[in-house]
């Protein structure tokens, strides 16, 4: 399998090696400018893990001239990476605290933007009422190649990625959210990968686990029961919709 969205920078270093034989591939995405140089490296040390440079909205926004540092960074390096990301708006940031969202915007615009400009995909993080500006943003920009990892949110915006042809990916949490189970059941298995976003935990089977790829099996098992193939199909499938989705 491939993991379509892990951190693979903030793990510890003793433990890649071993993580990275669980997966035929890893997307590992980042969070500002030190976890894109740290995600750089990673790839060029390792064979299977491909990298997408990017800045985590759940985080203070960068000053100015920060910004233009990591976009001039990506540019940069934009051959040694398969997408921008992660990138997106700040829904949980703004469960804690009262946020103005229009900076935020503005700098996923302006990524979008960079995507377009590097013919990149895009990988995101937009949930719930967020996934609908960021519809509008790709939808303004005419980008096609979006994936919204760990993916939730409401029939209307669910439906509008569908007919955009946007992807999704599927977390070990799967296994016991009937919120996600009721996604896949929704969203064509044509359009959806699965992810591990570690070394973010999990509960269920996985408490007091290490986030591991070896988690993704057991995604695998309830999208085949969900959509009524064998595990064998369902992986088939989605392994082929990661590798053509980031050109691997």
């Amino acid at each position: 399998m491939i993991d379509a969205h892990i951190h693979l920078d903030q793990y510890k270093e003793n433990d890649i090696s071993t993580l990275l034989e669980e997966a035929e591939h890893v997307i590992a995405v980042s969070m500002n400018l030190p976890s894109c140089e740290k995600t750089l490296q990673l790839s060029k040390a390792y064979a299977k893990v491909k990298a997408a440079f990017g800045f985590h909205p759940e985080q203070p926004l960068p000053s100015d001239a920060e910004a233009d540092a990591l976009f001039d960074w990506i540019r940069q390096h934009a051959h040694e990476m398969v997408a921008v990301g992660e990138v997106g708006l700040p829904y949980y940031l703004r469960q804690e605290r009262a946020i103005d969202d229009r900076p935020y915007v503005a700098l996923l615009e302006r990524f979008i933007v960079l995507a377009k400009e590097l013919n990149k995909p895009i990988v995101l993080h937009a949930v719930y009422e967020d996934a609908t500006i960021v519809c509008d943003l790709l939808e303004k920009h005419r980008i096609t190649q979006a994936h919204f990892h760990w993916f939730k949110g409401d029939t209307e915006v669910i439906e509008r990625m569908i007919s955009n042809g946007y992807f999704i990916s599927v977390t070990p949490d799967c296994t016991y959210e009937t919120e996600i189970q009721q996604l896949i059941k929704k969203y064509p298995i044509e359009l959806m990968m699965v992810e591990t976003d570690g070394p973010w935990p999990f509960e269920g089977q996985f408490g007091n686990k290490r986030t591991s790829p070896w988690m993704m099996d057991h995604s695998i098992e309830v999208i085949a029961s969900i959509k009524g193939l064998t595990t064998q199909e369902a992986a088939r499938i989605i392994t082929r919709n990661t590798t053509t989705f980031y050109n691997l």
